[in-house]
């Protein structure tokens, strides 16, 4: 079972956004939708 960052990866690339350069500030730290560990877009469930 994918995990919710790997379909937030996913989401994010179907609207041609770069899921590892998608970011923003809050309190001086940049935080990602995807999270801090490595995500990767499912292609399976594109197609």
């Amino acid at each position: 079972m994918p995990h919710r960052r790997d379909l937030h990866a996913t989401l994010v690339h179907l609207l041609g956004i770069d899921h590892r350069k998608l970011a923003f500030k809050y309190q001086g730290l940049d935080f990602r939708l995807t999270g801090v560990l490595p995500a990767k877009v499912i292609h399976g469930i594109i197609a």
